[in-house]
Order: structure tokens, then sequence, then C-alpha cells
């Protein structure tokens, strides 16, 4: 049955399953920190559309939401101070902080990470300090290291080094906190192209470096723009700028070399270009949740009817050429 509504457009992306005192934490673009609890949320009807973030929290207008985090009850001092948040920035900054730094909520927000000049912050995960940690820049390569490499900090400090970015128009595109090696990555590039490798592609090192290639950048491909955690049970949504959507199930994805260029996922026209790719819940599944309140994803199938109605292919069998690095 319908769980929810959504405006056009729109889609549904995330499930947290709570109860009324646990609380969210909503981090910005500029690096600021609010807190909702759970019964602050308006409640709605199973088919009801919601309400805007922007709405709910004190937010500059200036600022945008750029990540948010369910967590448990903020006075359970065990829980608290076995809880990270690891934050990465837009120019490879990263930055570990206890979740008990974020433990008094404070209606305007409070500072969670500073921001420098030209930076923003781009993820936030919530961690148990002994997790993977993968940043993924735009130029095409990928870092893998250590969550336990980066100490934790205070919540006015700016982060340390994360990946070394190639030039100064290179950026971060995503991070994932990994803790379970079996799953996949999965990356996604500018003009539709995109490719599953097996995690053990990706060799451990230390952070601060340059990275292995994760997507051979051509012209054809285009920068990457994604990069998810991801197992056969996922669905994936990709939407381009024009509002052309088509949503997959990862499972239809071949797990490929980590320097190959991928196959076509979505067909993009000249001047448009890929503008959102988000890991969703499949639609008949069947779900468990951890002590988080996140759900745990057991079994299901996701529907890809409609790809070519939306002009789109899964172009599986393309040839790929091999970059041995």
């Amino acid at each position: 049955q319908k769980a929810s509504s959504t405006r056009n457009e729109d889609f549904l992306e995330h499930l947290f399953v709570g109860t009324n005192h646990q609380y969210m934490l909503f981090f910005t673009q500029k690096g600021k920190c609010f807190w909702m609890r759970v019964f602050e949320i308006p409640e709605g009807s199973k088919t009801s559309k919601g309400r805007a973030i922007q709405n709910l929290i004190n937010i500059e207008p200036d600022d945008k939401v750029k990540a948010f985090i369910c967590t448990q009850d903020l006075k359970d001092e065990e829980y608290i101070n076995s809880r990270y948040v690891i934050m990465a920035t837009k120019k490879g900054q990263v930055k570990k902080t206890p979740l008990e730094q974020y433990s008094r909520p404070r209606t305007n927000g409070i500072n969670a990470i500073t921001i420098k000049e030209g930076d923003e912050l781009l993820e936030a995960k919530l961690t148990r300090g002994d997790s993977q940690v993968m940043l993924a820049v735009k130029s095409g390569k990928a870092i893998r290291f250590e969550e336990e490499k980066t100490r934790p900090m205070g919540r006015n400090a700016s982060g340390v080094r994360g990946i070394t970015l190639g030039s100064d128009s290179d950026e971060v595109v995503g991070m994932v906190a990994i803790n379970d090696t079996e799953s996949d990555i999965l990356v996604v590039s500018e003009n539709g192209y995109g490719k599953r490798s097996s995690i053990e592609e990706y060799r451990i090192t230390n952070r601060g470096g340059k990275g292995v290639k994760t997507i051979s950048v051509t012209e054809k491909t285009g920068n990457l723009v994604a990069i998810k955690n991801v197992c056969d049970n996922d669905g994936l949504m990709i939407i381009n700028k024009s509002g052309i959507a088509i949503r997959m199930a990862v499972e239809d994805l071949r797990v490929m070399g980590r320097a190959t260029q991928g196959v076509r996922l979505i067909k993009v026209r000249d001047e448009d270009s890929i503008a959102a790719v988000a890991k969703v819940m499949n639609d008949d599944e069947d779900v468990e949740v951890d002590e988080d309140g996140n759900i745990i994803t057991e079994a299901g199938t996701t529907d890809t009817d409609g790809a070519e109605e939306n002009g789109t292919t899964l172009d599986n069998d393309e040839t790929q050429t091999e970059n041995n690095e």
C-alpha cells in the first residue's frame, strides 16, 4: 500500500523508524547542525506529502540541508560516547567528532565544522568508530581508509585532509562509510555512465592520498558525480537536470573492474547531465530495523518498468575497455 505521496519530480529516498523522543540531526552546507525531536515533526496521514525541512528548523535563507542523521536518546551516556559523526567537505577535508558533542540541542543550531572560504559541507555519517571511509572526486579517483586514521576533534575544528585534489577545479562528490565489506561500490558519471565494483578493488591506504582510479573519465562519460555503497537488494534513482528520471535495481548491474568506464545507465541528450543519484528503498521488501533506527534491507526487487518510457536504457552489454593502472 502507498506509504507517502510526493510532489512532482520528488521521490522517497530515506525511511527511519523512530520513537517520539529520538532525535534527528540536520547538517547544512555552511557547517551548522540543527536538532528536531521526532515528536516535533508534524504528523500526517500515510498519503500526505510532508513539510519542507526549511519550515521546521531555523536555517538561514542562503543555507541548505546537506545531510541528516537519526539517533537514539542523546541523554544515554553509553550511546553518545560510543558513536561518532564523520563529515566530508567538497575540498577534501574530513572531520570526526564524538556524538556527545551534539547532545545539547539549541534552537538556533550550533557549529558542526568550521568551513573554510570556498568550501562547503557535503556529507555526514553516524559511525561507531571502526568503519572504513571512502571519498570520491569528480576527476574519477577514490580513496579508501580506516576511520581510525581520523582522530576525534571538537565541533569548531575544520578537520584534516581526507583526499588530495588533483587540481583547483576538482572536488569531492561523495563519501560512504563502509561497515559491510561484502557490499559493492557504485559510481555514476555526469553523462549517464556508471558501474558497480567490489570494495576489495580499492586498496586501503592512509588518508590524504590522491586515491586510485574508480572510473575512466573520458569526454563520453563526463566527470564523476556520485558514489554509493550498494548491495543487490538496493534500488537506484537517477535524475537528469532536464527532469527525466529512471529507477532501477542494483542487482541488474553486473560487477565490473575498478578502472573501467562503466555502462550506460540513462541516455543523456546534448547539454543535459545527471542532477542527482540516490540509493532508494525497494517497493516490496521486508525490512528490519537496527538499534539506530535505520532500515536494514533483507529482500525485495525494484521496479525498473518505465525505463523505456523515459527514453532511457540499461546497456549492460556495452563493451568495456580495461585500463590497468
